[in-house]
């Protein structure tokens, strides 16, 4: 059984890292970041009920999650292919449209609920 738990908290370590390293690295994530800590704090403010904190922590974990996927997407495809090339522009201009498209549902979402 301990050595279970250690092995999982060995993987949680590296997700924990990966987060880490995106926060220190992605412009965009530390603007997200800036942006939850927002909605939270004005949901706090608010009094929201827990059904409204559902939907906000679903729109948030939404965006996050497409960010650092788009983050590490861009980072592998940096190390693996460092020239030039339209298709690789292509789906890296449509992995930064996944991030786009879930915020803008954030804030679709957020102003419904915080409003």
């Amino acid at each position: 059984m301990r050595i279970l738990v250690n092995q999982w908290l060995r993987r949680f370590s590296f997700a924990f890292r990966g987060l880490a390293i995106s926060l220190r690295d992605q412009p965009s994530l530390q603007f997200h970041a800036f942006a939850m800590f927002v909605v939270i704090a004005t949901g706090i403010f608010l009094h929201l009920d827990w059904w409204r904190w559902s939907v906000v922590t679903l729109a948030i974990t939404m965006v996050v999650s497409a960010e650092l996927m788009n983050s590490a997407i861009e980072t592998l495809v940096k190390a693996l292919h460092p020239h030039r090339d339209q298709r690789i522009a292509d789906a890296l201009d449509t992995a930064a449209s996944a991030v786009l498209v879930a915020a803008i549902g954030a804030v679709a979402v957020s102003i419904f609920v915080l409003v």
